[in-house]
């Protein structure tokens, strides 16, 4: 590792492609270390800085899209002294020029960072009559969605892992009907062993006759929906059908590698990079749910952050390579806090249970009798912390 001053590039700017966490973690490390390096953001909506995760929450809160905002794209702009060239769609990346097509511009970049997230999965159904399927991937999608949300008694929740499962019940909380809808038999199937998920669902059962109900549809999908006068009426490929208000797909993300393919630059299921997170083209970085690390897609705000961090010392010209420790993953699941680090969802681990009236502290090992995973609940949320100095990196 280089360990010689980070210096400032010439008038040249670091262009960034998007405006998401990833991008805006980037710019703040940037001018912690440079007040003065020319950066340039490129994205395709306001540019407005909000706390994704929080979009699991604005249900139950009665929240518009407006109370998310931190700071409009402008203000942000204002504050680290970037130019921002908002509501701007990028078409094509010349490496040999090192310039990027904006409308009828050339942005000419020094390095170029690619952080254009990714886009929610929705599935191909039959499309008699369909009614749009909404996603809530960003603010401007809540943004375009919330008067129906909001207005809906019933609505369907395609996905029950992390963001499916928070999201069913945000809604249940905010006194709606929810159907949450799962190819899996269990809820949040990648991430918890069936003893956790099995009792996350139970508390989540438990909890209707206090709130909006939750009604499980678990080893099933949703094969076609189509309008009525009542609403829309989603049937499964079990023969069972509901009446609802709305239906939001939740069943995962896609990264946004479109740009980086038609450049020439390597994709996987990512835009693959090493660890310093440079693309297969020296001057191109990659960032957020883009990218694709070590063969992992890390969608989690703890990763971001590292990454960040040691790219701006790279992009500074002080090369630093991404280490991350285990990391801690905390599920936002009132009825039952959850948090997990390391591998959970292993189905040859050998667990060890703990287990009383102030939660659970559940410890996987490996076949050699290793430590690789760690799940706790309720008020022994915190006693994952010292166990992950134990787990292997991430």
């Amino acid at each position: 590792m280089n360990t010689s001053s980070p210096q400032i590039s010439d008038d040249t700017p670091i262009v960034i492609i998007g405006s998401g966490f990833g991008a805006y973690q980037l710019v703040k490390s940037i001018r912690r270390l440079h007040p003065e390096q020319p950066i340039t953001v490129i994205c395709a909506d306001d540019g407005s800085e909000y706390s994704k995760p929080d979009l699991s929450h604005v249900f139950s809160r009665n929240q518009q899209a407006r109370d998310l905002v931190k700071l409009s794209g402008v203000q942000f702009a204002h504050q680290q002294r970037i130019t921002l060239l908002a509501n701007s769609t990028v078409t094509s990346i010349d490496t040999n020029t090192k310039t990027v097509q904006c409308g009828i511009a050339n942005v000419h970049y020094h390095k170029l960072v690619l952080a254009t997230g990714a886009n929610a999965i929705v599935p191909s159904l039959e499309t008699e009559s369909q009614p749009k399927l909404l996603t809530l991937n960003s603010l401007g999608e809540y943004q375009r969605a919330q008067r129906q949300l909001q207005q809906a008694q019933r609505v369907a929740v395609l996905g029950a892992g992390l963001i499916g499962t928070e999201i069913a019940m945000d809604l249940a909380q905010s006194g709606k009907e929810v159907v949450l809808i799962d190819r899996a038999n269990r809820v949040l199937p990648n991430l918890l062993p069936e003893f956790v998920a099995s009792q996350l669902q139970l508390r989540m059962t438990q909890q209707n006759q206090h709130r909006g109900a939750i009604q499980f549809e678990l080893n099933t999908e949703l094969t076609r929906v189509i309008s009525t006068e009542h609403g829309t009426s989603a049937t499964l490929a079990n023969g069972h059908q509901h009446q609802v208000d709305a239906v939001i797909s939740a069943i995962g993300l896609h990264p946004n590698t479109s740009l980086a393919k038609v450049a020439g630059i390597e994709v996987n299921r990512g835009i693959v990079v090493n660890d310093l997170m440079q693309t297969s083209n020296n001057d191109v970085y990659a960032i957020g749910d883009c990218a694709e690390l070590n063969g992992q897609l890390r969608p989690y705000l703890q990763p971001v952050v590292i990454s960040a961090n040691a790219l701006a010392n790279t992009l500074c010209g002080q090369p630093t390579v991404v280490s991350l420790p285990p990391m801690l993953v905390k599920v936002k699941t009132p009825w039952l806090p959850i948090a997990l680090a390391g591998q959970t969802a292993v189905a040859e681990a050998n667990w060890q249970i703990e287990l009383d009236q102030a939660g659970m502290v559940a410890k996987a090992h490996g076949s050699d009798g290793e430590l690789i995973g760690v799940v706790v609940t309720e008020q022994k949320v915190n006693a994952a912390l010292p166990l992950l100095r134990h787990l292997p990196a991430a």
